[in-house]
């Protein structure tokens, strides 16, 4: 029996055109211009979205017997995955669902139990992944913090920690996201490289445990990314 519910880590767009593909190769349906293809993308992924995929997963299809729907978004609260659950868990009939996010690291236990890891390169992505493996695919934010100084980590952590509103609060996290899947992607690099250390895998485990704390609407934002700036080791770049 098929899978029926999938997870890919990707950016929105490109995370689309490899669902895109998959659905065209394994489900033999046309995946652009079709109205039982649906793509919703999101910046943060809310309660109310999650409520609206549960209303349109319970749609019959209007042209065949399968339909898709595509849920893209850059992060997604606790509570909005708690509430895909009971369908992640039981798609209705015929439907496929698949959540795209850039890390998978914020994804709830529960909710990726449920789900299948889709891995599938598209023939872009594949000329590309020989470039990827030779440097760290780092944002520029977290280069920045890796590189600076304790005191000029702290101010950064500052300006990160000071939104004055929801909104600028969430447009913070994401960049504090990235500073944390940077150190992240660095570390594990080194580690690869031979250079493991008590220190690195500390701080592994470290990410590991305290980034899926970053998802969540009341993220201690500033004390994350200050206990990180401690414990990156001084020779880790």
């Amino acid at each position: 029996m098929r899978h029926h519910a999938f997870v890919v880590e990707q950016e929105v767009e490109e995370g689309v055109k490899i669902v895109q593909e998959w659905i065209e190769k394994e489900l033999a349906i046309d995946a652009k211009a079709n109205p039982d293809v649906i793509v919703l993308k999101y910046g943060l992924f809310s309660v109310a979205d999650a409520r609206r995929v549960n209303e349109i997963a319970m749609q019959v299809p209007l042209v065949g017997k399968e339909k898709a729907i595509i849920i893209a978004c850059s992060r997604a609260y606790h509570e909005a995955q708690n509430a895909l659950l009971k369908l992640f868990e039981e798609p209705v009939p015929g439907t496929y669902l698949f959540l795209i996010m850039p890390s998978l690291g914020g994804l709830l236990p529960t909710l990726r139990s449920r789900v299948q890891v889709l891995k599938h390169e598209t023939r872009s992505t594949k000329s590309e992944t020989n470039k990827k493996s030779q440097k760290s695919n780092i944002s520029e934010v977290a280069e920045e913090f890796l590189k600076a100084s304790r005191e000029k980590r702290s101010a950064m952590i500052k300006k990160l920690t000071s939104g004055r509103d929801e909104e600028e609060r969430r447009e913070l996290r994401d960049e504090a996201i990235k500073i944390v899947n940077g150190i992240e992607a660095v570390a594990y690099k080194a580690f690869c490289e031979g250079r493991a250390s008590a220190e690195l895998s500390g701080l592994l485990s470290d990410i590991a445990t305290l980034r899926g704390y970053l998802y969540d609407r009341s993220a201690p934002v500033r004390m994350i990314l200050e206990h990180l700036s401690i414990v990156i080791p001084k020779n880790l770049v």
